[in-house]
């Protein structure tokens, strides 16, 4: 058998260029954010486990660095 094709290939639909961006856009940020979050939850819980802050210090340091994350990525 022959796998060789002389007709035209099919390139399937035209690139929705505008579409693309935006949702590159879109997961360029939410890999920007979560990676913030991860960060903080791991600093948080460092604080909480081995700082010695106990749960609710924890989880202040949590909010405040989410915080300040927000504002400086913004």
């Amino acid at each position: 058998m022959d796998n060789h094709q002389s007709g035209p290939v099919e390139m399937g639909a035209p690139m929705d260029y505008q579409e693309h961006e935006k949702t590159y856009s879109m997961f360029l940020a939410g890999a920007k954010w979560g990676t913030m979050v991860v960060v903080i939850l791991l600093i948080a819980m460092a604080a909480g486990f081995f700082g010695g802050a106990g749960i609710i210090g924890s989880l202040l340091v949590f909010l405040i660095l989410n915080a300040a994350g927000a504002f400086l990525l913004r």
